[in-house]
């Protein structure tokens, strides 16, 4: 089973990515690590960095993809954030989190993006 869901998340990270350059975003890093984790997808666009986490989740599942990251979730990914930012060079570009939730049913995945200004 954990290697079933490694599955269904990696697929959800590549639709993702998909979707992301198809609003026309530029895709820099997937899946960068920090000293203090990792960051599903790190992108630019014409406002700076986007640092970009994926939930996937199946419409049957108990708890919606966006649910699934809270307040504690986004205090964890912004300090990832800066920590990518303070390794490139980059403390003082423009950047922002955003979630990028995919429900997947009957073989369909809708994606919703939700901006959280950094």
């Amino acid at each position: 089973m954990p290697h079933d869901r490694r599955l269904f998340g990696d697929a959800g990270e590549r639709a993702a990515e998909h979707e992301l350059v198809r609003r026309g975003m530029r895709v820099l890093a997937r899946n960068a690590r920090t000293r203090y984790g990792e960051i599903d997808l790190i992108c630019h666009d014409g406002r700076g960095f986007v640092f970009v986490e994926v939930k996937t989740r199946r419409a049957s599942s108990f708890v919606s993809a966006l649910e699934a990251v809270d307040g504690l979730k986004l205090t964890r990914l912004t300090h990832l954030a800066e920590a990518w930012l303070a390794l490139h060079g980059s403390r003082s570009a423009n950047w922002r989190l955003a979630v990028l939730a995919l429900t997947v049913s009957g073989g369909r995945a809708t994606a919703e993006l939700l901006d959280v200004e950094g």
